[in-house]
């Protein structure tokens, strides 16, 4: 007879089971993740169509009104730090709970900036409660959806989240066309909040790690993560990546063809010509599961650099273009999830940390991707393909380490 304080049920009640008796329903948990993905990641990205009503009401200009979306970035990267542990500590459910609320609260706030410093302020605090999620996210796919269904689960999360950068801006664009910006973050604020009542019911408490060391016990794993080469090269492989993706946006909007630069609807166009991409890589996620991770990240990195250099020499062709751009997307959405299922096979006792890092990689990169496009402005727009096609070469290199040990094992 197996005494009560070890038996299943009894560990099961205290929360420290490495992982759930049984697996969560995998269609309503993936569907709603993704659909917070979305949203919550989205919330980068609604200024960006934002940029010129918002700098009228601020008493502004578009350019200073940029910087709403810089704060909202270097908040979101540092919430990443501290949402992981939390994560690991106290169970993604919670976590993820009391992001939506704090998020909810502060996205509300934003509405209500009557000037730029108190607009830059609010979104800095929308970007580090929003950034509750998305680590959350990926460690409870990872903890409770089972491993035939995880692959399929982490692509479509991440997919969701590189679809929010086009979602969201056609969303905010619409709706403040009619009611204007303000209306946009109490959109947001509403779904938000409503979106509690489903998080409530679909997601299962997390059973938590007992590692006797409290919450200062979590975050210390960080640093101990980085202290693993094998975990700092896919890091960096994940900077590579998102500055590549934002950089090639970026050159499209301000170095294009004279065809597309300027012109807010064409780019707006090519922007969403990605989106059957971002559709697709999903659906194709049980095919892709026959590679393993590390392999399927350097191949998705490959198809990347190979695709980017491809449309550096494409000039003002607008058709053959979108084609190369939506296989580069489609690159991104197999890398990210190849490299998140790669990361977590080496971290299985701290997820929620080691997946901090990587969505903090993630928008280290995507910050440093416009930088990049504007000192290379002047090679054109071919010149700066050619560099980021470099770039997601460097990303290759740093995959492989990866696909050896693999091979090793």
């Amino acid at each position: 007879m197996s005494h009560p304080a070890t038996s299943p049920r009894h560990a099961a009640a205290s929360g420290t089971l490495d992982q759930p008796p049984t697996w969560a329903p995998a269609a309503p948990t993936i569907a709603l993740l993704t659909a917070l993905g979305v949203l919550m990641v989205g919330q980068m990205y609604t200024v960006l169509a934002l940029l010129h009503p918002m700098a009228t009401t601020l008493g502004t200009t578009p350019g200073q009104a940029t910087w709403t979306a810089t704060a909202f970035g270097f908040a979101y990267a540092a919430g990443f730090l501290l949402s992981g542990p939390l994560s690991d500590r106290y169970g993604s459910r919670a976590v993820i709970t009391a992001g939506l609320v704090a998020a909810t609260a502060a996205t509300l706030a934003v509405s209500a900036a009557p000037d730029l410093p108190t607009a830059i302020a609010l979104r800095s605090l929308q970007g580090l409660t929003a950034a509750t999620f998305a680590p959350s996210a990926l460690s409870y796919a990872v903890h409770h959806i089972a491993p035939q269904r995880r692959g399929t689960a982490l692509t479509c999360i991440t997919s969701g989240m590189l679809a929010a950068a086009v979602i969201m801006q056609i969303g905010a664009q619409a709706v403040a066309a009619g009611l204007g910006w303000r209306a946009v973050f109490w959109l947001s604020a509403a779904l938000m909040a409503l979106s509690l009542i489903p998080v409530r019911r679909v997601l299962r408490p997390t059973l938590r790690h007992d590692t006797g060391g409290g919450l200062l016990q979590a975050f210390a794993a960080m640093p101990r993560l980085l202290r693993r080469p094998r975990l700092v090269v896919l890091y960096l492989s994940t900077v590579a990546l998102m500055s590549a993706f934002v950089a090639v946006y970026t050159a499209v909007s301000i170095a294009g063809p004279p065809s597309i630069a300027g012109n807010s609807s064409a780019i707006l166009a090519l922007r969403a010509s990605a989106l059957p991409a971002l559709v697709a890589v999903p659906l194709l996620a049980r095919v892709l599961q026959r590679l393993a991770a590390p392999l399927r990240a350097v191949l998705a990195f490959a198809l990347a650099a190979l695709t980017v250099a491809a449309g550096s020499f494409l000039g003002g062709h607008t058709m053959p273009l979108a084609v190369a751009l939506l296989l580069f997307v489609a690159a991104v959405a197999a890398a990210a999830p190849a490299v998140v299922e790669t990361i977590n096979a080496n971290v299985p006792h701290a997820r929620g940390a080691a997946v901090a890092l990587y969505g903090c990689s993630m928008f280290i990169g995507a910050s440093l991707g416009p930088q990049l496009t504007g000192v290379l402005t002047g090679l054109g727009f071919g010149g700066i393909l050619r560099v980021v096609a470099v770039a997601l070469v460097l990303g290759v290199l740093l995959a492989l380490p990866a696909l050896r040990h693999q091979r090793t094992e």
